[in-house]
C-alpha cells in the first residue's frame, strides 16, 4: 500500500509545530503531521513503526479521510475541510488543527499511547498538553525578567489569557468585515449569497431525503445552528408562533361558519323537474 513520505520544512526551527509534513508526489497531496495526527476518521498505518516515522501513514487513508472532510465546515474559519473533532461525544463541533489552536481549543497528546485529541474551549477537560500554545508563551516570557514572572499572579495570568482572546476575536471580525465590504467593491457578492443558497438547498435535500445517514443528518442540523442566521430565523419563528395560531384559529372560525352554510344549503329541497312541470301546466290552464 502506497505511504506518505516524511518530510521538514527547512525554514522552521527543530520541532516547530507544522514543520513536519507528509507528501504523496503522485496523488499531490501534502498534508501536516499534527492535521492527519488530530483528524477524528484518521488512524495510521498498521504496519506504523516508531522507529522509522518515513512509514507513518496510508495515502489511501488520508484520500479517505480527506473526503470526509470536505462535508464538514470549520467552527472557526467556517470553511470545509474540518476533520478535528471536538472529542465530547455530545459535541459537533469541528475545525482545521491550526483553526482549533486560534479558538484555544484544548490540545491532548499521549505520543506513547498514540492519543491526540482536542476538545472545544466550551467542553476544555483542564489537562491540555499544548504544546504549540506553550512554545508561544515561552517566548514571550523570555523578554520579561525572572523577577516581573514570578510577581504575576495566576488571576493576572488568567485575565491575560481573557483579553488575549477576545482582542484575536474582534480582529478576526474586523478581518471578515473589510474581506466582504472589498467582495462587494469586486462585484462578488451575489456569487457568495449563491453560493450561500446553493449551500442551503443541499442541507435541505439532506435533511428531506429519508435515505441521509443519521451521522450526515446530525451534522447538517449543527452546521445550521452554528450559523447565527440560522438560529435568528428560527427564533423569530418561534416568537410569531402565537400570532400564528390566532391566524389559523380565525381561519378556522370562517371556514367553520362556511360549513354551517353549506350543510344548512343541503337541506333544502329543490323542486324536481316533474314539480316544475306540474306548476307550469296549472299555470297555463
Amino acid at each position: 500500500m502506497a505511504k506518505m513520505v516524511r518530510r521538514t520544512c527547512a525554514f522552521c526551527s527543530d520541532g516547530e509545530a507544522g514543520s513536519v509534513m507528509y507528501i504523496a508526489k503522485e496523488r499531490n497531496i501534502a498534508a501536516h503531521q499534527d492535521c492527519l495526527l488530530f483528524s477524528s476518521g484518521f488512524v495510521e498505518s498498521e504496519d506504523y513503526n516508531p522507529d522509522n516515522l518515513d512509514l507513518r501513514f496510508d495515502v489511501a487513508s488520508v484520500l479517505k479521510e480527506l473526503k470526509r472532510g470536505k462535508r464538514l465546515v470549520c467552527n472557526f474559519c467556517r470553511k470545509k475541510g474540518a476533520t478535528v473533532g471536538c472529542e465530547e461525544r455530545a459535541c459537533r463541533r469541528s475545525y482545521h488543527y491550526f483553526c482549533a489552536l486560534c479558538d484555544d481549543a484544548a490540545i491532548e497528546t499521549d505520543e506513547v499511547n498514540g492519543v491526540y485529541r482536542v476538545f472545544c474551549p466550551k467542553h476544555d477537560p483542564g489537562n491540555r498538553t499544548n504544546h504549540y500554545d506553550t512554545a508561544n508563551k515561552r517566548r514571550r516570557h523570555t523578554l520579561k525578567s525572572s523577577t516581573m514572572a514570578e510577581q504575576m499572579s495566576t488571576q493576572e495570568t488568567a485575565e491575560e489569557n481573557s483579553l488575549r482572546i477576545l482582542k484575536r476575536k474582534n480582529n478576526r471580525h474586523k478581518v471578515q468585515i473589510d474581506f466582504l465590504r472589498k467582495c462587494k467593491q469586486a462585484g462578488l457578492l451575489d456569487d457568495i449569497f449563491e453560493e450561500m443558497l446553493d449551500t442551503l438547498h443541499l442541507a435541505q435535500e439532506k435533511l428531506m431525503d429519508d435515505n441521509t445517514s443519521e451521522t450526515e443528518y446530525e451534522e447538517t442540523v449543527i452546521s445550521l445552528f452554528d450559523c447565527g442566521l440560522f438560529e435568528n430565523i428560527l427564533t423569530n419563528i418561534h416568537s410569531g408562533t402565537e400570532e400564528k395560531i390566532q391566524e389559523l384559529l380565525e381561519s378556522r372560525k370562517k371556514l367553520d361558519t362556511k360549513i354551517e352554510l353549506l350543510q344548512d344549503l343541503k337541506e333544502i329541497d329543490l323542486p324536481t323537474q316533474e314539480n316544475t312541470a306540474s306548476t307550469s301546466s296549472t299555470m297555463s290552464e
